[in-house]
This record gives structure tokens, sequence and C-alpha cells, in this order.
């Protein structure tokens, strides 16, 4: 009774679709142009992504910090090595480019030879002022060559911050905005202003010039983002529509599959401007990902038309029975790859979250649009012509199914250890795999920017920043004497620790104000002794110039200090080390009831966000593998059914592992989403595998052996058509300039194709092993949900 409901609705389904065609087109061309219209809310993002819940506290950290400072990731650094600068035409272009950038309402501040400013002891007033580097443009090579010896030999306070005086390399720090900083007002200043003006200089000069910092990084990374989608798109079409036309040889069956997947890619954009989504390095990869996943809809739809065509010749049956007998495995099959994209969902990442909820919404819609499109497209037509049919005739692939058949029946014990021995392979690689919480790792290594972050390392020690934020727990607490102290102490150890920058904070100026209350004399840049600060003091607190420098480094209160430091691209194990160091001396500088000290930054918040989703990946696919075991429960209503299932589709993932593991392939955001994509889309070839197995048990009075071999000949071809279709769609992602984007597309890619030879090889070598346990009607009850009707494999035969 319960299959004829189900029999039944499917029916009803088929009617209801090929008696409202025009009305069905008419609501699919509204939803479409509705979704189009949300295009405009799209907006790509201008932030590295945070992988941390709001509430975590280490983004309570960050954002307090951020609510006493600001925003830190506001610099962007320009830099020469080159001698030719100290030339007085190259160095008078050096200071004009300065005062250029200095003129844009985006830039808050520069600081370079231009404009820098020296502290200097006015003894009648008792007072430090502020006095210009430069008083006058220097007209000769003798003059630029004092002004540098004075700037490399007698200012340590600007060392790394302006110079490297080993390499005589020149920085120039522009602090843009920080209320545009994350706004698209970054991206139209960056690409309209600043590198125009800046290739400008460099063809003006010869020099080349480095550039970095967190805003110019994003910007050039996000636009990289940009101009990969279209690129994406178009590869997977191309990719798919070739082997789509390999399979079928007919422009007119291609061209459907193409207009199915095409909207399917404008609902794709619709649904990320519907939900105010940013678009993301993860969310970029969904339009492609559609077109991926929709091909094979299309396969299985069209081939089973072609089929019923050749059959009795009939449109209005072979339209009705596409619907009614098809539907329900496609339904089935795309409802398993939505759950492996949905299990995103419960990471509490924002990041994930969102790619989770628009994958899975898009990969239904495209299951619905290729079940309405198809036959209402084709029932317009005519009936394809035989030249559209022969490839229902193709017998090159019967010797990849009959070598199948042959392994599986003689050669099961080599099966069983292979399998065995690559799992234990397998299981020694997961244990070498590494965590990466590098921000800079996925970016493209072939671009200008990347060759700057490389060079901003090896002169001045790395470009993302490192807080260090000290409360002294009472007004005007930074300024005494003993925090300073202990401020240099833990200073001193930053200086030691190789990957980071010298640090920058109050302690800096404090030295600066001893070397200008001594003349100018570097060799009095240092802390003052209790005599000594008293007097200092005296003059700073008359200098209206400090307190405009103490901004920077201390709160309004004058009880909250921070240290800034940079930090070069690093391994998470190293970056964690550093900071384990960084605690020790802190808990045993700064006693806890006297101040309360803490450690943010974006590196820092990132590397976090990964160990937070290396931690919820093994919650995500447990919950992937639990809904998928649920559903084949309700389909099969056989324990050791579902654990057979899960075999062949769990081993791919584990060999996968284990390959990251050998070749050195980091866990990090992108590649975490391997095996829960994986798994969701493998599981639907073990789907239709068992559903057709089940089907030649009745038939064939539960022989175990005939009904494997059976459903082995019958499904082998359709799983290596649809594996095909997706190993070479997602191998598209391998032409990305983003390393993880192409770690994700190699491995989602291999752990597909090891899941196809799991599946009818694995599976089968498992039903034949294990017959005697499973060779019965109790095992095998009728299923709950009839993925193949009964009448459609008798019809087959």
């Amino acid at each position: 009774m319960v299959a004829w409901i189900r029999k039944g609705f499917w029916e009803r389904v088929a009617r209801i679709i090929l008696r409202n065609r025009i009305l069905i087109l008419l609501i699919i061309a509204g939803i479409t142009f509705f979704l189009a219209m949300q295009w405009k809310n799209m907006r790509f993002t201008y932030t590295e992504a945070n992988l941390l819940p709001d509430h975590h506290p280490v983004n309570v950290e960050y954002n307090r910090f951020l609510e006493t400072f600001g925003e830190e990731g506001n610099l962007i650094v320009l830099a020469v090595k080159d001698p030719a600068l100290f030339t007085p035409h190259n160095f008078k272009l050096w200071n004009k480019l300065s005062k250029q950038l200095n003129a844009f309402p985006e830039v808050d501040i520069v600081v370079s030879t231009d404009n820098l400013k020296e502290l200097v002891k006015n003894t009648d007033k008792q007072e430090f002022e502020l006095k210009p580097f430069l008083d006058h443009e220097p007209q000769s090579e003798e003059a630029i060559d004092t002004l540098k010896n004075h700037l490399f030999h007698e200012l340590p306070f600007y060392e790394s911050l302006l110079f490297n005086k080993e390499t005589e390399t020149i920085r120039t720090a522009v602090y843009l905005d920080k209320e545009i900083v994350n706004t698209p007002v970054r991206k139209d200043f960056i690409f309209n202003d600043f590198i125009p003006l800046i290739k400008k200089f460099e063809n003006n000069t010869g020099l080349k010039v480095h550039i970095s910092g967190m805003p110019y990084i994003r910007t050039l990374n996000s636009q990289n983002i940009i101009d990969e989608i279209g690129g994406f798109i178009l590869a997977a079409l191309g990719v798919t529509s070739l082997i789509f036309f390999f399979f079928f040889r007919s422009f007119r069956a291609t061209l459907i599959s193409m207009v199915v997947v095409i909207i399917g890619v404008m609902w794709a954009f619709g649904f990320l401007g519907l939900l105010h989504y940013e678009i993301t390095v993860l969310t970029a990869l969904i339009p492609p990902l559609i077109i991926v996943i929709g091909i094979p809809n299309c396969i299985f739809l069209i081939n089973k038309y072609q089929q019923e065509v050749k059959k009795h010749g009939n449109q209005a049956k072979s339209l009705q029975r596409v619907i009614s007998k098809v539907g329900n495995a496609t339904l089935m099959t795309n409802a398993t790859t939505a759950i492996g994209f949905a299990s995103f969902i419960v990471t509490e990442s924002k990041l994930l979250k969102e790619f989770g909820i628009v994958a899975s919404l898009n990969i239904l819609a495209i299951f619905i649009l290729s079940l309405l499109i198809i036959p209402i497209i084709y029932s317009f037509m005519s009936l394809p012509k035989k030249r559209h049919l022969k490839h229902l005739n193709k017998r090159w692939i019967g010797g990849f199914v009959n070598w199948m058949e042959k392994t599986v029946k003689h050669r099961r014990i080599e099966i069983g250890i292979c399998s065995i021995v690559l799992l234990v392979a397998s299981i020694i690689g997961i244990y070498q795999i590494r965590i990466s919480g590098s921000i800079i790792e996925d970016m493209p290594k072939n671009t200008g920017f990347f060759e700057d972050i490389r060079f901003f390392e090896k002169e001045f020690d790395g470009i993302m920043p490192l807080e260090i934020m000290i409360d002294t727990k009472r007004k005007n607490g930074v300024m005494k004497l003993s925090t300073l102290r202990r401020m240099d102490q833990l200073e001193e150890l930053i200086t030691e620790i190789p990957g980071l920058s010298k640090p920058i904070s109050v302690v800096n100026l404090v030295k600066y104000s001893k070397q200008a209350y001594y003349n100018g004399n570097p060799a009095y840049y240092q802390l003052p002794s209790n005599q000594e600060n008293n007097f200092i003091l005296s003059y700073a607190k008359k200098s209206s110039g400090n307190a405009n420098l103490l901004r920077s480094f201390v709160d309004s209160t004058g009880q909250i200090a921070r240290i800034t430091t940079f930090m070069q691209d690093m391994g998470t194990d190293k970056m964690e080390g550093i900071q384990e160091r960084l605690w020790g001396t802190i808990h045993k500088v700064f006693p806890e009831d006297r101040y309360d000290v803490s450690m943010t930054g974006k590196a820092l918040v990132f590397m976090k966000g990964t160990k937070y989703l290396v931690n919820n990946l093994i919650l995500s696919l447990a919950l992937a593998v639990l809904l998928i075991a649920i559903f084949m429960a309700y389909m099969f209503r056989s324990f050791k059914m579902i654990i057979i299932s899960l075999i062949p589709n769990l081993f791919p993932l584990v060999i996968t592992a284990g390959i990251m593991g050998f070749l050195g392939i980091p866990i990090k955001p992108s590649t975490i989403l391997v095996f829960s994509i994986a798994f969701g889309i493998s599981v639907d070839d073990t789907i239709h595998f068992l559903a057709k197995y089940r089907q030649e048990l009745v038939s064939n009075g539960w022989k175990i052996r005939k009904s494997v071999f059976a459903a082995l000949r019958e499904t082998g071809v359709s799983m290596f058509y649809t594996s095909i279709v997706l190993f070479f769609g997602f191998s598209v992602f391998t032409t990305s300039s983003f390393g993880g984007t192409v770690a994700l597309g190699g491995l989602v890619s291999s752990t597909l194709l090891f899941a196809m030879l799991s599946n009818l090889i694995l599976l089968p070598s498992l039903l034949l092993s294990l017959e005697k346990s499973i060779a019965n009607k109790q095992v095998l009850k009728e299923p709950n949900i009839d993925v193949l009707s009964d009448d459609e494999e008798d019809e087959e035969k």
C-alpha cells in the first residue's frame, strides 16, 4: 500500500508537470528574474575570513582591542631597496609621492622621510618639540648621504618602522582612515588612486616599489577571488559540456543541460544576494559546484528519456516515466549530497555556515530545475533521431565493466589484502598531517603582492600584526616607570624570537624622550632611571606633540598600553610555540593581581579559527555520516546494510587523509571541506547500487552472487559516467591560483575516484563475503523508499 502511494505520488507529480508546462516555465522565469534582481545585494568580502563564532573568547578579546585602539589592519607600507633612491632626483620624487598620498581623503596619515619628525629638547621652554627631519629638499648626493646617516645611526626610534639599517631599505608607512578600511571605498582607492600613483613613480624613477600591508593584500586577494569566479564557471561549463557531448553525441541534449545549470548558477548568485552573504573564497566555489553536481542529474534524466524512447517511441509515456521513475532516485541522491554540505551549518563558524546553507539550498534547487526543465523542453521537441540514441549501444565501456566483474568474482582475497594495506598506510599518513593557521598560505604564489610579502618578511620580519594589550587596572598606570620596565623586558624577548619584528610601543617613545633630553645622543636611547624620569616627565608634560604620539600606544585614560609586533608567515605549531614562550614571560613579569594582559591580532585570530574548525571537522563529518545512515536506515530498514554501505564511503576518506599526510597538504579551512563534500556525493553511488541489488535479490530468489553481478552490470556504467563528470568537474578547481582551492579540487576529485572504485569493487566483495549473514528477507526487508521501482527493473531487463 505504502509503495503504491509512493508510486502514485510521483505519477501525480509527472502529470502536474506535463499538464502545466507553460505555467511552470513562467514560474521558473519569474523566480530567475527575482533572484537576478538580488545580484545587486551581493558583496565581496573586504576582510580575512573570521572562522570563529562571535561569542568565542578569542573574538571577544579581539573586539575589545578594536574598541580600545581601533582597527589594527589599516597600515600599507611601501619600500625601496635600491641605492639609486638616494639621488636628488629620485629622493625628491620619493618625498613627493608621500605628499601626494597624504592628500587623499582616504589616508589618515603618512609617515615617511618627507614629514618625519625628530623629538628635540627646548631648554628655554623646558619642553620637547617636534622638529622636521627635512627642513629643505637636499640638492646633492652629499646632503642626502648626511641625512641618511643621521636617520640610520642617530634615530633608532624609527628603525624597523621606516628603515632597515643593514640593507638600507627605506619604507613609507601609509595609515588609511580606519572608517573605510573594511568598506568598498578601500578597493576604489587602491585600484583607482594608489596603484596608478605607484606605477607613475616607478616609471619616472626606474625603481621597484615593494608594497604590502593587510589593506593592500586583502584588496588584491579579493580581486583575485572575483576574477576567478568567471573563469571557474566557464571552465566548469566547458569541461562538463564536452564530457556530456562525448557521452550523448547530441548538441540538443548538451544545450538543454547547459540551460539547466546556467539557470542554477543564476539562482546561486541570487541566493547569495538574497541572504546578503559575502562572496568569500568558499562561497565563490558554489556556482561552479552547482554546474559539476547538476550535470549528473541531466545525464540521468536525459539518458532515461532516450532509453524510454528507444523502447516504445511514445514521447508522452517516455516523459511521464522519466519523472515518475527517475525523480525519486535523483531526489535521494541530491538529498544525500545536500546533507554533506549542510553538515557545515553546525560548526558555528559564520564562514562555513553560510557556505553550507547556500550550497545545500542550491543543490536541492538544481534538482528541482533539472526535473522540471528537461521533461518540459523535450515535450516541445520532436522525438530524438536514431543518431541521438546510438550512444545507448556503446560497447567500449563493456570492457571496464567486465574487468570489475572478473576482479570481484576471482580476486576477493587480493581486494581484501589491498584494502587492509591501504588502510594501514593511510593511518600512518594521517599521523603526519599538520594544521595550518597561516593567513597567506592559500594566497596566489605567482602574484606580485605575494612576492612583496616575502620581501617584507625578509627585510622587516613580517607584515601580520600581533598585538599585546596591557591593562594596568589604574588610571595613568602605563607611564609608571615600573610598568615601562616590565614592558621593556617583554619587548627584549620579542626582539630575540625569530619570526617577530622589533616591537613598537610607548616604551620606544619614552626611550626617545630620554635621547632627546640628552640632545639627541643615540647612546641614551633607553629607559630613564628613577632620577632621570622626574626631569624627563616634567619636559614631556609640557609637550603637546608627545600627546599626539601617545595616542597610538596608550588609551585615553593612560590605563591600557599596547605592544605591536609583526609576524612572518609560519606554521601553526611554530606560532603556538611562540605564543607559549611569550605567555611564559608575561606571567612572570606581569603579576595577575596588578595587570591584565591579553594577546590578539588578525594572525592569532585566524590561527585559533583554524584550530576551532579542525576540532569541529569531526563533528560535522560525524553529523553527515549519522544523517546519511539514518536516511539509509529508513530506506533499507537494515542495520547490517547500513554498516556495509558506510564502509566503501568512509574508506576513500581515510585514503585521502593519508595522502594529505604523505604529500604535506595541511588541514586548513579549504581542505576541511573535502571530507563532508566527498562523502555526501560518493554515497549516491552506494544508494543506486544497493537499490538495484535488492531488486535483483527479489527477482532472483535471494541468490546473492547472481544479484551482485547483475547489479554491478546494471549500475556500473551510470556510476562510471557520473564519476567521470564529477572527477573532471572538480578538477577544474586545480586551475585556481589559490593553493587551498587547488588542494580542494584535487582532493575531492581523487576521493570521488577512490569512492567509485570502492563502490564498484569493495562493496560487491563485501556483499559476497558476508552473504550468509545478509542473504535473508529479515536483513533486507521491503524498503521504505523505492529508489528504483520494480517495474522499471523489469523493463530494463
